[in-house]
């Protein structure tokens, strides 16, 4: 620095706001701090090098010493051991003492001469018979404490020398008990001999193994030796390896067995059944597992590690074979012995049912990754959550197909036979459940449940609906938890699977609701109806009652779902991790499932008010927000439509078919289409100038020009009501069955024509053309008098028609199914096979219902097989193609989610209406009067009595003369737009004016009637102008 001319000294100020002297403390308080962690890092490494010294010291000391005392016992018994007799392993022998102490698993010659000790005590033991005396002499008490030590280690030496040879002896590892000169053999028989449960030294011995993790050794040696076991373990023989574990597996700390519960990361449980395919490996010992005392211990040993979310399981063998999904194959395999057994307990089926559920939850879905199985219908396709840490890992096919046939009809019947044999299906409603019966019915519903999301379906869902009792006994469980507010202590028993507060109803219904469902597809009429089996009708009310409550509050009440929740989910890693949020969305979807089936029941024959659907929640804020896309209202309408009033939803209909309109007229200033129809050739006119529009012009308004029979167009202008005569007339024409699309059941309802294409080249295109046609009717709110049958109507909802819808189509066929299904006599007797023979106007062809069909006989056990196939190919088969053309058409106008929000029976009401809805008093409230009439008017009173005195037939003549259409608005006439007016016709009432006939302007809906003097007179002009049937020229 420069001199500046001040001499004085500035005093320095730190800006950090400490003085000197405390930043020098810091400083040497950090000085400290270093010094001493510098310090205790010397200390430690010396001490370190001390250890290091003094093991290697140790170690170098007891090699010397090994090898001393072994240069001493070759002296002595040589190295071949050609020196020892039977007198070498009596307690005053050096022999094993000195064998014991220098052997070393990795000498090649140190294991030589293990194998040459252990042929030698083989053969002493054949010659005098007695193992005991030649290891204590003639007194074992006294000198137990010394054989007891040399038994055990020898025992030990013999695993491990095996286990560190593994991989040289790789060939030789399965080989069997005849293959007596082969090094494994001889070491793994001498385990065998050593430790037979008659010798007082057995417990010990097994202890000192197990401690020192014997299945560990046991594990590393099977998986080494497991890909050359053909070599040696041909069928019939037992290996050796399998013959050691068989005498150790017992030991389980059991009366007579003394041995000590070995932790369950070291167990047989974790180290052994972990090892992929096991069974087919060691076949023998399934049978020794499956034995209930061992059985009932390693089941509940995992089933205490389950329930403490302990993780003993040994590492992968490989990405595709994950130990819990190996473990989960072995058990279940196993477990099929172990539950036929007649002396199976109760408590090992809940611990088995606790270890399977477990294991299941872990596994990727096998639905999705097995390609040969069929995608269940609840399977969903975009539901994998985005963001997951990890890809779901796909299982080895083998290993998928293990537990997949594990869980067969076998084992669900003797898995519930167990589970539920001292339950009784009689119990008083008033008497709640007992600990036992609240225990059996969780462990059954979360095996199940899980087993739903993971396997595939089919062969599941049959069993249990049809062979086994889980509907009423489940059933009888949640009725009586219902009516005694039981469900917390289920909601307790499951506390391991379901965290939280979740409601005790959810795993049962998680399981009732599909299995039931399932069995109502086959159930026939007289067993729901009549025999009321395997519920009864009022049951199936109370049932109905619970499922909607249940359902209200899961998707309204107290959701825990994402908005989206109407979606199929399927089993995922992000599930796994909220199960009870998974559970919810299940019970959601399944429970809507069977709602929707039982309201399908009701429909057919009614057993309950249509009202016990609705949920009690519904008010004008529900239904104001069901209109909005993407609120929880929105989501409840597509999900769950019946707990909606149908008068509500076709309100939302309208309201939504009204705004599409609105947005469609609103794009165009003028009409553009504009038809001029033939009245004698309205089918081919339509269909070649509808056929030409594109969809948005489909959407848009129609004028209609009609021709008469003259060629001369008719007077009308159409303002909406010739369209709508129109409309009529062409679904009339269009949809009769002389034209050849459309057949009739015996009903009298229609459905597509199966052989509609050897009458018509082109039926598909006309039937994509009808489905348009009634699109466009059901766009515009034109009711059309077309009675559809119920399993056609299914298809514009996208379903799949059962058995039960049979009876409407071919009554004959479904009392001949129903007798096969009921057939008490072998069926094969009735030489049936799986063909059905097809008769379309006189032409018949034979078609398989399976792939092989014709060579494959109807037997008692595929009898419902053949059942369903042949509803399916008549019901779903046989009108695939026209229905799907009919469906593309429709769908054209008539968005998919709209008509879903309607059952078959409803849909038909939106298209036909309802005769209910033709009520002359109701549209007499609903009428406006000009002209000079009014209400009271005389006129007008007679012209209200004529109406009413008409039959139904000329009510509906009448109401088409004024509205083009002849049925009246779904929801009464209040909804008819404009609402229906009388106008008075002539100015005087003179005879000339009281000449002319009614006349009517349909496109205002406006009956123009002259004011005729008597009622005679009124009713004679009022039935001629309705039936003359005039066209559009009367006006």
């Amino acid at each position: 620095m420069f001199f500046s001319g001040d001499s004085s000294t500035r005093k320095r100020v730190d800006l950090g706001g400490r003085s000197t002297k405390e930043r020098d403390r810091q400083k040497l308080l950090e000085q400290t701090r270093l010094e001493r962690n510098r310090r205790l890092w010397l200390r430690q490494q010396n001490s370190a090098a001390t250890k290091i010294q003094k093991c290697f010291r140790g170690r170098k000391v007891a090699t010397s010493e090994h090898s001393k005392v072994r240069e001493q016992f070759y002296g002595t018994y040589g190295k071949h051991c050609q020196n020892v007799d039977k007198s070498s392993f009596g307690p005053d022998s050096e022999f094993l003492r000195q064998l014991l102490f220098f052997f070393d698993a990795r000498s090649v010659s140190d294991f030589s001469i293990l194998v040459e000790t252990c042929q030698l005590l083989q053969q002493f033991v054949r010659e005098t018979g007695d193992i005991v005396s030649l290891f204590a002499g003639m007194d074992y008490s006294s000198k137990h404490a010394l054989v007891n030590y040399r038994v055990k280690k020898l025992a030990y030496l013999c695993i491990k020398a095996v286990h560190q040879n593994r991989n040289q002896l790789k060939d030789q590892l399965f080989a069997s008990p005849q293959e007596s000169t082969v090094s494994t053999t001889l070491l793994l028989e001498t385990i065998v001999l050593l430790i037979d449960h008659k010798l007082p030294w057995v417990c010990k011995t097994v202890s000192y193994l197990l401690e020192r993790k014997a299945f560990t050794l046991f594990r590393e040696i099977i998986l080494i030796g497991k890909a050359s076991i053909n070599t040696h373990n041909s069928v019939g023989r037992m290996s050796s390896l399998e013959r050691t574990l068989a005498v150790v597996i017992p030991h389980i700390g059991q009366e007579p067995c003394t041995c000590p519960n070995v932790g369950p990361h070291w167990s047989f449980s974790s180290q052994i059944l972990t090892i992929p395919f096991l069974w087919k490996l060691l076949p023998y010992s399934r049978e020794v597992f499956a034995t209930r005392g061992l059985n009932q211990h390693y089941i509940h040993q995992m089933a205490l590690c389950v329930h403490n979310h302990a993780d003993v399981l040994p590492n992968d063998t490989s990405v595709e074979l994950p130990s819990y999904a190996c473990l989960l194959g072995n058990i279940l395999e196993s477990s099929g012995v172990a539950l036929s057994q007649p002396d199976c307990s109760f408590e090992m089926a809940v611990d088995l049912a606790a270890v399977a559920t477990f294991l299941l939850e872990s596994l990727p879905s096998i639905k999705s990754s097995n390609r040969h199985s069929r995608e269940d219908s609840m399977a969903g396709e975009d539901d994998m959550t985005e963001g997951d840490d990890a890809m779901e890992i796909c299982l080895n096919n083998d290993l998928e197909r293990q537990i997949c046939e594990a869980i067969d009809s076998r084992f669900l019947l003797q898995f519930t036979s167990v589970l539920f044999g001292g339950i009784s299906l009689v119990s008083c409603l008033h008497k709640a459940p007992d600990d036992k019966e609240v225990s059996a019915v969780g462990a059954a519903c979360a095996f199940l449940h899980v087993t739903f999301n993971t396997l595939p379906l089919e062969r599941i869902m049959t069993i249990l609906a049809y062979r086994t009792e889980l509907v009423p006994v489940l059933w009888n469980f949640m009725k009586r938890c219902n009516e005694n507010q039981k469900w917390s202590s289920l909601s307790e028993q499951l506390a391991y699977l379901l965290s939280g507060d979740a409601p005790g109803w959810l795993l049962p219904l998680a399981v009732f609701c599909p299995v039931y469902r399932h069995m109502l597809t086959i159930v026939d009429n007289e067993e729901f109806y009549e025999q009321e089996k395997p519920l009864s009708l009022k049951d199936i009310q109370s049932l109905i009652i619970i499922l909607r409550q249940a359902l209200w509050q899961l998707l309204w009440v107290n959701p825990m779902a994402p908005s989206n929740s109407s979606k199929s989910v399927t089993s995922t890693p992000a599930n796994k991790k909220h199960p009870v949020e998974f559970i919810q969305q299940r019970v959601g979807i399944v429970a809507s499932e069977l709602l929707s089936q039982l309201q399908d029941w009701n429909n057919r024959r009614e057993f309950t008010s249509p009202s016990d659907f609705h949920a009690d929640g519904v008010n004008d804020f529900f239904i104001s927000q069901a209109v909005i896309e993407n609120t929880r209202a929105n989501d409840i309408l597509k999900q769950a439509p019946f707990l909606v009033p149908f008068t509500s939803r076709v309100k939302i209909f309208t309201s939504q078919l009204a705004a599409a309109r609105q947005r469609h007229e609103s794009n165009s200033v003028y009409t553009r289409n504009r038809f001029r129809i033939r009245r004698d050739r309205i089918l081919e006119d339509a269909y070649n100038q509808m056929s030409a529009l594109s969809e948005e012009d489909l959407r848009g308004p129609i004028r209609v020009t009609f021709v008469n029979e003259f060629g001369v167009e008719e007077a009308g202008i159409d303002g909406g009501g010739i369209f709508k005569d129109f409309m009529e007339n062409i679904t009339r024409a269009a949809f009769d069955v002389q034209y050849g699309l459309f057949k009739e059941t015996s009903d009298h309802l229609l459905y597509p024509n199966p052989g509609s294409g050897m009458i018509h080249e082109q039926h598909l295109q006309f039937f994509h053309f009808l489905g348009i046609l009634l699109a466009k009717a059901l766009f515009e709110g034109i009711l059309v008098d077309i009675p559809f049958a119920t399993f056609f109507l299914s298809k514009l909802k996208q379903k799949y028609n059962y058995l039960n819808d049979l009876p409407s189509l071919d009554p004959e066929l479904y009392r001949h199914l129903i007798f096969l299904k009921h057939y008490k006599g072998d069926i094969s007797e009735l030489e049936l096979y799986f063909v059905i023979v097809n008769n379309e106007y006189g032409e018949q062809t034979e078609e398989e219902l399976l792939p092989g069909g014709k060579n494959l006989h109807v037997t008692n056990e595929n009898v419902i097989t053949f059942i369903h196939l042949v509803a399916n190919h008549r019901l779903n088969y046989q009108i695939r193609q026209q229905s799907s053309h009919f469906l593309r058409g429709f769908q054209q106008l008539i968005q998919k989610d709209w008509i879903d929000m309607f059952n078959e029976h409803e849909l038909q009401l939106l298209i036909s209406g309802s005769l209910d809805s033709l009520d002359i008093d109701d549209l007499r409230r609903n009428t406006n009067y000009v002209g000079g009439y009014h209400s009271e008017h005389y006129v007008v009173d007679m012209f209200w009595e004529v109406l009413k005195s008409f039959s139904l037939e000329n009510q509906k003549k009448f109401l088409k003369f004024v509205t083009g259409c002849s049925r009246g608005p779904l929801l009464g006439f209040k909804y008819l737009e404009p609402l229906f007016c009388i106008q008075r016709a002539a100015g005087s009432a003179s005879d000339e004016a009281l000449d002319r006939l009614p006349t009517a302007a349909t496109c205002m809906n406006l009956l123009k009637l002259p004011p005729y003097r008597s009622k005679e007179q009124l009713e004679t002009k009022l039935m001629y102008a309705i039936s003359a049937e005039a066209g559009f020229d009367l006006s």
